[in-house]
């Protein structure tokens, strides 16, 4: 029999969701409150969002059953991507007949159903809303679909509004916004101003047409890159219009992720140069004085010199580590995950972290803990990363939990401290390689921001996935989950 819907509790919901995004809490936020009134209007048991990249797509929010796959990835090749970005743009499955992938992982163990619609901008998709349903006889009828399609629209919009969605900058609703495109007469008044030109400058063709073009014009055949008021960067290009009279065409995207990188390149070679001189200043001053003053040095001042370059050591040789691993190709260790006992790899990498960290962790593992399936030796990398973020970033002596456990589909590893905590807009992009969450966190919290992007790629090679969210009271929450052994 069909499936009941509270449409009374959906528009309520939409109402509130609307009045949250012209408060100015939008992106994120938004997006799961959004979700949660969905699934209660639907009924639906969970719901998921993912969003589309180049590469691939990944869970941005989820809720209720669907909530632990927030920050799973979704390969481009994967038969769950081919089918959902082909066929009807709203279509009901049955997740027993997947094959793998993000559709099997949603559904978990039991069967059930699955309605899906993709969201689209401008012809091109940036991502997919999955409403799953219990495999019960209340099956979804149409109202239920159409209502999914609905929401995935308002998803859309708010894609093209561009305030806090995407949270990958390489998306397809990049490209749908990137290429502005006006007419200049030949005093630089505004002539033609195209849809994209307003979501790039965010100045509509009322404010624009008849009035100066609102960046420097390049001559023609030339390009320029302009800083707008707001930070963002402009790409711009001009040309001569043939025929009568003196028009310039003009081009111009928003260039912002490229500046941004090249920035982040600079500013990546300046910090690893500081990051590397550190250690290797103290290591050569030791060393050196042991060299001049050997004789004249008691036994314990020789044992704290050796002491400080031991220690100096193992921070070069850490930071090479990372430096290494961020750009390397392969897996972990080139061989194919095995079962390992993930509560005896926490108790052992626990034990090898530095002392004045060591000290600040509490770990909790259930003693019936399944076994992981994975790399051993990369689980120390992991663990060391998250909790040397967790207490780079929150107050000395405070403490920093680690906590174990399965749910039947995964295991995991939950780190989370008590520190500055992490703003919803920003748990994506803190995995993205050199990137840190404001200009004056690096100078707050040095660093040459490679822990989360090499932590991603080591969870990943291993078909994990991780994710960050805030803590409530305070602080983060960061998330591994890797299959069982």
């Amino acid at each position: 029999m069909p499936r009941r819907m509270d449409f009374p509790a959906l528009i309520t919901g939409l109402t509130a969701v609307l009045e949250m995004i012209n408060s100015g809490d939008a992106g994120v936020p938004a997006l799961i409150q959004l979700l949660r009134v969905t699934q209660q209007a639907l009924g639906a048991s969970g719901m998921a969002f993912v969003e589309f990249a180049p590469t691939g797509g990944r869970v941005i929010a989820a809720t209720g059953t669907a909530e632990w796959t927030v920050g799973h990835p979704l390969p481009a090749d994967n038969p769950d991507t081919v089918c959902l970005l082909s066929g009807p743009r709203v279509h009901q499955v049955e997740t027993d007949c997947l094959t793998g992938g993000l559709g099997a992982e949603l559904s978990g163990p039991s069967p059930s159903r699955m309605v899906v619609s993709r969201a689209e901008l401008g012809g091109l998709t940036v991502g997919s809303l999955h409403a799953l349903f219990p495999a019960d006889d209340d099956q979804p009828c149409p109202d239920h679909q159409r209502v999914v399609a609905y929401v995935a629209s308002c998803i859309a919009h708010m894609y093209g509004d561009q305030d806090g969605l995407p949270v990958h900058g390489d998306g397809p609703v990049v490209a749908a916004l990137a290429d502005g495109l006006a007419v200049v007469d030949r005093d630089t008044h505004v002539r033609l101003w195209n849809p994209a030109a307003a979501q790039v400058t965010g100045r509509s063709a009322t404010d624009a047409l008849s009035r100066p073009l609102p960046f420097p014009l390049p001559p023609p055949g030339q390009v320029l890159d302009h800083r707008l008021p707001d930070g963002r960067w402009l790409r711009i290009t001009s040309g001569e219009l043939p025929g009568p009279g003196t028009l310039r065409l003009v081009t111009f995207r928003d260039n912002t992720d490229q500046q941004r990188s090249a920035t982040e390149r600079d500013l990546f070679v300046a910090v690893t140069s500081h990051e590397l001189r550190t250690p290797v200043t103290v290591i050569k001053g030791y060393a050196d004085t042991l060299t001049a003053h050997w004789d004249s040095l008691n036994d314990l001042d020789r044992r704290m010199a050796a002491q400080k370059i031991g220690q100096r050591a193992n921070e070069l040789a850490r930071l090479v580590d990372r430096l290494l691993s961020s750009t390397a190709e392969a897996g972990p260790s080139g061989e194919p995950p095995t079962p390992y006992d993930l509560g005896d790899a926490l108790r052992a990498a626990v034990t090898n972290l530095p002392v004045e960290l060591r000290h600040r962790i509490t770990l909790t593992v259930p003693v019936s803990l399944p076994r992981a399936l994975g790399h051993r030796n990369s689980l120390a990398t992991v663990l060391t990363e998250l909790c040397t973020n967790a207490g780079k970033y929150s107050p000395p002596g405070t403490a920093i939990t680690v906590t174990a456990g399965a749910d039947g589909r995964t295991v995991s590893v939950r780190v989370a401290d008590q520190g500055i905590g992490i703003r919803p807009e920003h748990v994506e992009r803190a995995f993205d390689r050199f990137w840190q969450g404001d200009s004056g966190d690096r100078r707050r919290f040095p660093g040459a921001g490679l822990g989360l992007f090499l932590v991603r790629r080591i969870v990943e090679q291993q078909n994990g996935w991780v994710s960050l969210r805030p803590k409530a009271g305070g602080g983060t929450v960061a998330e591994v989950r890797l299959p069982h052994g």
